[in-house]
């Protein structure tokens, strides 16, 4: 009897059997989206604290090979993906797919760009070897993370690698018992603690960034020769085995694309804080108010949204990190300052207006939304004015931003930080993508 293939193998050899060709036109416009989404956000975020200390640890690690994104030095490739990673994931408004739990552009993105500086890279190759990472990233996460382990483990940290790892071998082009040993040894690296958002720690920032490094090494070990375990995956003692505790029979990566399913966050907080806020910033606009007139705020949302680390946290806030993570406060910041944007999100300290506010919102399971979700992320905000006056609003479902949206604010952020014309040149490198025979000189445009 033939001995069943392993889950490594499995992905291999689907990533030797995925083409370029087969990608239709959906898949590459939605990664084009994914990927202004992850060079819009990180623009964003060149100077916040962990951007520049990850940008800083990388330049002084040596290396030339590859682009610091909004920087004038260079770093290696391992390095360069460990920085824009992390810089990508500064600002909490990374891409989201839901059933995986997990953040799939911040890692796969920096990935391929600092590969496509080392290796000629068609513009195409670069799309599909994106739409391979999201695919075996969301799959996987799908497969292995439950709620319980997403309290304790992050799950961008835990599968970041894999996906990153699987997108590099695409374009690559590591044969299939190469590509084997660049999953096994990637998932070797899986990690990301969530005890950051307890104690407001700055942890999170690095989980992306670590994740792509490691997908890097693990790529370039495997093609170097170095071997990973083949059932490290499926093995007594593999991925699954311990961190879920069972094993599937298989995984499955035929289908639709993954990509299609990611979403943008409007908000530069939480995944379970945007529909919230959605709700919040509804209210607020209709019916402004003074945060002093407010009694009592209820948010009604659903189990895997309170449960998660951080997001049922009234205060106070170590961090501006613990405050968007945190339903309370995005939904108090939303309120007090009638807007949503990150500068909304800045009053986090404890005498702040927003902090004090987020005191007084209690959150509750709705039956409805619990039963909807993962297909949708419904919330409602209910505002108990002094004076008795009730104000409400209701989401069934969260709003993401669309293409038109994510492209805006790309070229806002890159405007702000390269000037319009190298907006415009960025944008239509993007655009004509599919097209291009070098996509190097995207990663290239993106140095100070």
């Amino acid at each position: 009897m033939k001995p069943p293939t392993s889950i490594a193998r499995s992905i291999a050899r689907w990533i030797g059997e995925t083409s370029a060709a087969a990608l239709d036109a959906p898949a590459i416009e939605k990664a084009k989206t994914c990927l202004r989404d992850m060079i819009g956000v990180a623009a964003q975020a060149v100077d916040l604290p962990a951007s520049r200390q990850a940008a800083t640890l990388a330049a002084a690690m040596g290396g030339q090979q590859a682009t610091l994104i909004g920087r004038p030095e260079r770093a290696s490739v391992a390095d360069a993906a460990f920085a824009n990673a992390t810089l990508a994931h500064g600002l909490v408004q990374e891409d989201m797919h839901t059933a995986s739990v997990s953040h799939i552009g911040v890692v796969v993105w920096p990935t391929l760009l600092a590969f496509s500086e080392v290796k000629k890279t068609s513009g195409r190759l670069l799309i599909s070897s994106a739409v391979v990472g999201y695919q075996v990233m969301a799959r996987l996460g799908a497969a292995l993370v439950t709620k319980e382990l997403a309290r304790k483990f992050r799950p961008t940290g835990l599968i970041g690698a894999v996906g990153g790892a699987a997108a590099g071998a695409c374009l690559l082009g590591l044969s299939e018992d190469e590509a084997v040993s660049a999953l096994a040894l990637a998932a070797n690296t899986a990690g990301g603690l969530n005890e950051w958002p307890h104690a407001g720690g700055d942890d999170m920032f690095f989980h992306a960034g670590h994740a792509a490094r490691n997908a890097v090494t693990s790529v370039l070990l495997a093609r170097a020769g170095a071997r990973g375990s083949e059932s490290a995956f499926d093995g007594q003692a593999g991925l699954f085995a311990a961190y879920r505790g069972e094993v599937p029979a298989r995984l499955e990566l035929g289908g639709g694309w993954e990509i299609l399913e990611a979403y943008h966050k409007p908000a530069p907080a939480c995944n379970y804080a945007q529909t919230p806020a959605q709700a919040a910033l509804s209210i607020a606009t209709e019916t402004p108010f003074s945060p002093g007139e407010v009694e009592d705020i209820l948010v009604k949302s659903f189990p895997a949204a309170i449960e998660y680390p951080g997001c049922n946290h009234a205060g106070p806030y170590a961090s501006l990190l613990q405050g968007k993570m945190s339903i309370q406060f995005v939904v108090a910041a939303t309120l007090a300052a009638g807007r949503l944007d990150d500068a909304a999100l800045r009053d986090f300290s404890a005498g702040g207006e927003a902090a004090r506010l987020a005191r007084r919102v209690r959150l509750e399971n709705d039956p409805e939304f619990a039963a909807a979700y993962p297909r949708r992320q419904g919330a409602e905000v209910v505002v108990t004015m002094r004076n008795g006056e009730r104000h409400s609003a209701r989401l069934p479902e969260l709003m993401p931003l669309d293409a038109i949206g994510v492209h805006s604010r790309f070229m806002a952020s890159v405007d702000r930080l390269f000037g319009a014309a190298r907006a415009r040149e960025l944008d239509s490198e993007i655009d004509n993508l599919p097209d291009l025979e070098d996509a190097a000189r995207l990663a290239r445009l993106l140095a100070a």
